[in-house]
């Protein structure tokens, strides 16, 4: 898969995921092998109105290359400028979004918002493409509902505006996350256009990932939800596509390892309140199907600093019980 300056085989992407894809999950996702990362969804009317928390979005680090950062917005004009913008922060390309399905986003005539517009989606992907000289790559959805779906068509229109690769999620925007994704568009779309066609939705486990490559010829896979689960996905995609080795469940141990690492990630880029409570919507996705987990899980959330966390998690992961408060403030001590 060749976009501009990167070359990769059967990549497999890290998706742009609101309130997911910051800095500290990306470098977890990165050293367990995600080759390409995307920031947060940036608003462009943010962007060029210089909102402090749009422009934080789109920090990253040199570690974090080949990186993507994402825009999204209904306006011309405002893409334009925000493309302008990004390409000041040098990332190895811009992306656009056109199939974010949520009803603040769609319901603006951004995201998906343009699959009820498509002439002004090819307005928007051309100014972006005509304002940088950066690679431009567009993600959408297959159509906005069941009785909409002219997801060829938009391709051949996206490759002729002078983006540089596609990505499709495979559900309509009526569908959200919710249903099957119907991957069968996907060869019909490749055999349409010339440019590296990314498949997204649904791929959360090794197996998907190679029967996806296997039965649509695609170029590349972008993982979302199935890393929030499980960060490793990538590190097992890749070897299940190497030799078939399928890698066993994570034990507790290994969770609350990565789960330490990333909490203490987001501590050192966020400051610790700030990094310990942003870092609560993380501890569903490492903690699931684990005994008497929701009742951790609950307690867990009541935490704003990191040394009682750690010490509790830290018992959970030797012994797997309740603390007594006695034991508690012996990890403490420690």
């Amino acid at each position: 898969m060749k976009i501009g300056k990167i070359n990769i085989d059967r990549a497999i992407l890290l998706a742009p995921m609101e309130d997911v894809t910051d800095v500290p999950f990306r470098l977890i996702c990165k050293e367990l092998g995600a080759d390409i990362m995307y920031t947060e969804f940036v608003n462009s009317e943010g962007l060029i109105r210089n909102v402090k928390k749009t422009k934080q979005k789109m920090t990253f680090l040199e570690q974090e290359r080949p990186f993507g950062i994402q825009l999204y917005g209904g306006a011309e004009s405002s893409m334009e400028n925000a493309a302008r913008l990004t390409e000041e922060m040098h990332p190895d390309l811009i992306d656009i979004n056109c199939g974010c399905w949520v009803k603040n986003v769609a319901g603006h005539g951004a995201g998906a918002g343009l699959l009820k517009d498509i002439p002004k989606m090819e307005r928007i992907v051309s100014s972006v493409v005509k304002a940088v000289a950066l690679p431009v790559t567009v993600k959408t959805r297959l159509g906005w509902d069941a009785t909409s779906i002219d997801i060829v068509e938009v391709a051949k229109m996206i490759e002729g505006a002078g983006a540089q690769a596609l990505t499709v999620h495979c559900r309509t925007r009526a569908q959200g996350h919710q249903g099957e994704p119907d991957y069968s568009w996907i060869p019909k779309i490749k055999a349409a256009v010339s440019i590296p066609l990314i498949v997204n939705g649904g791929i959360t486990t090794p197996q998907k990932a190679k029967e996806v490559f296997d039965t649509t010829a695609c170029d590349g896979i972008m993982i979302a939800r199935g890393a929030i689960d499980n960060p490793w996905i990538f590190q097992e995609i890749k070897q299940f596509l190497a030799d078939g080795i399928v890698a066993p469940a994570r034990s507790i141990q290994d969770r609350t390892e990565l789960l330490r690492k990333h909490l203490m990630l987001s501590v050192e880029y966020k400051g610790e309140r700030k990094g310990v409570i942003e870092f609560r919507k993380h501890l569903a996705g490492y903690l699931r199907n684990f005994t008497g987990v929701s009742k951790l899980r609950a307690e867990l959330m009541q935490y704003t600093e990191l040394d009682p966390l750690l010490a509790r998690l830290q018992h959970f992961a030797d012994n797997g019980f309740e603390p007594s408060a006695t034991q508690l403030n012996e990890y403490l001590a420690a």
